[in-house]
């Protein structure tokens, strides 16, 4: 087997890392909601409204035993269930109240577990522990096309010039951005090369082509500007976007900012639902005429760390 050297390398992690979680799932998990059961009630507050059938197939459950718990969750007051309009057969889950401050506790406890295991590590490790987690999610969810290499990383010598290609030429196409923009990222990039301290850009690469990017960049001691979101029309829908945006929002986290803002303008509707996703809210609003020769609403949208963790 060519292959051996790989095998045992990734068999070796996996008894680590196996040993690093158990610890977390003792602490995090008790005899009344035990790993599975916390993994299922978790999986219908993110996915309000799937039905059994899905959960048990993301989750990897006995049909009967899936069947068991959700009967004993519906005794209970934690889920109500509705008919599909779509299927009769089939059943919508939905956390009550009750369930919902189930979950809420179980996601207390779950970060403290998380706290003391990170607790000791440098804000460095802990930003390359992020990255590298992120990468492994990034391969895994991608492995079903093997004709696509998704990676992304901080920038490296080069890549900055690319960045600003790319949001010259997208939104000159798309949204008809006259020459003034790109001169604009240019000159706030040009800024950022020369000081990078509290910040970081990534650039997301589809089979070696730049094909997006984000960064953050230091606006006080305690407060983070996004900017320099991007990505090529052709590479949307491939969960990009949302793995830019939680690589910006760690590094924040890592660097202990309490709050981020960043500027849009109100045509962007993608962006807007991915900002309005993760908790931003608009906040201010600002005619531009400059980057179009059209009056444009520029938006202002911050969001504050302690809502991110409520919503977790």
């Amino acid at each position: 087997m060519e292959t051996i050297h790989y095998v045992e390398k990734i068999r070796k992690f996996n008894r680590f890392y196996a040993n690093v979680l158990g610890k977390i799932d003792q602490e995090i998990y008790n005899q009344t909601f035990p790993l599975t059961e916390a993994r299922i009630i978790t999986e219908i507050n993110y996915r309000n409204g799937c039905t059994a059938t899905e959960v048990r197939e993301k989750l990897g459950i006995d049909r009967g035993y899936m069947s068991r718990i959700v009967q004993r969750f519906e005794d209970e007051n934690i889920i109500i269930k509705k008919q599909s309009t779509e299927d009769k057969r089939q059943y919508s889950l939905f956390l009550t109240q009750y369930g919902k401050e189930i979950f809420n506790d179980l996601v207390e406890n779950a970060n403290n577990g998380v706290d003391k295991m990170i607790q000791n590590l440098s804000k460095k490790h802990l930003s390359e522990l992020i990255q590298y987690m992120e990468s492994i999610e990034s391969i895994y969810s991608n492995e079903n096309d093997s004709s696509l290499v998704v990676s992304i990383h901080p920038f490296q010598p080069g890549d900055i010039g690319y960045v600003a290609h790319l949001h010259g030429r997208l939104y000159a196409k798309t949204y008809k951005f006259g020459r003034i923009f790109e001169y604009y990222v240019m000159k706030g990039l040009t800024e950022f090369m020369i000081d990078t301290d509290g910040g970081e850009l990534w650039v997301a690469e589809v089979n070696g082509d730049i094909v997006g990017s984000i960064a953050i960049t230091k606006s006080s001691e305690n407060v983070a500007q996004l900017r320099w979101f991007v990505l090529d029309e052709n590479f949307q829908g491939m969960g990009l976007g949302k793995k830019l945006m939680e690589h910006a929002l760690n590094f924040c986290q890592a660097q202990n900012y309490q709050h981020v803002f960043l500027w849009t303008v109100s045509t962007l509707e993608t962006a807007r639902y991915l900002y309005k996703k993760y908790n931003f809210r608009l906040t201010e609003e600002k005619p531009n005429e400059e980057w179009t020769g059209e009056q444009l609403i520029e938006e202002r949208w911050d969001l504050d760390f302690s809502d991110v963790n409520q919503s977790k």
